[in-house]
């Protein structure tokens, strides 16, 4: 694993030791971002199930200006740390240890609003569809705003969730990525 482009591209990142955290190949983060971006005029991110942090450092690697990265296994919490240092990113991140539910209280609270979200739930435990809810009803996401889904092929996500739209899909091999925009168009009722 390393980060695939911007101003840390070849840097290795370690992955979390064990088998209950699946990190997302170089092949597909580069399809990820190069649906996405591929690269940003700053912005803040959120990678909430952030596993060795892969997606969100790409993220700041391509141009974002902060990346809040959450997961509640303390191995991961720790190669996040390691891998945040060896890209000299300390300045640009924060890293939780909570759980989903948790981690998006405690950001409503602080009001703060996204310009990409990157959910990469284990693929056992798939929540995309309520958390994108409540992301949408407490507006976590800014206008125009992007959440990446990394999911199980066989997983079908619908085309609306809130106020998001479903504007690409993807299947790498047994691996789908489902990208969601907030737009004035899916404003709620």
């Amino acid at each position: 694993m390393r980060v695939v482009s911007g101003i840390c591209k070849g840097r290795p990142l370690k992955a979390v030791p064990g088998n209950t955290t699946r990190p997302t190949t170089d092949k597909v983060k580069e399809a990820v971002f190069n649906m996405i971006g591929p690269y940003f005029d700053g912005g803040i991110g959120l990678d909430l199930f952030a596993g060795s942090g892969g997606l969100g450092l790409e993220g700041l690697s391509r141009g974002l200006d902060k990346v809040i990265f959450v997961d509640r296994e303390p191995k991961a919490i720790q190669v996040i740390h390691e891998n945040i240092k060896s890209c000299r990113m300390e300045e640009k991140t924060e890293v939780y240890r909570n759980d989903a539910d948790r981690a998006l209280k405690a950001l409503i609270k602080r009001e703060i609003q996204f310009d990409m979200i990157f959910l990469d739930p284990p693929y056992k435990k798939q929540q995309l569809v309520s958390l994108m809810e409540k992301m949408s009803q407490q507006d976590l996401l800014k206008w125009n705003g992007l959440v990446v889904c990394e999911h199980s092929f066989d997983v079908s996500l619908p085309q609306k969730v809130g106020g998001f739209s479903q504007v690409k899909h993807e299947n790498y091999g047994i691996i789908s990525i489902t990208i969601y925009q907030k737009s004035l168009e899916n404003k709620e009722e």
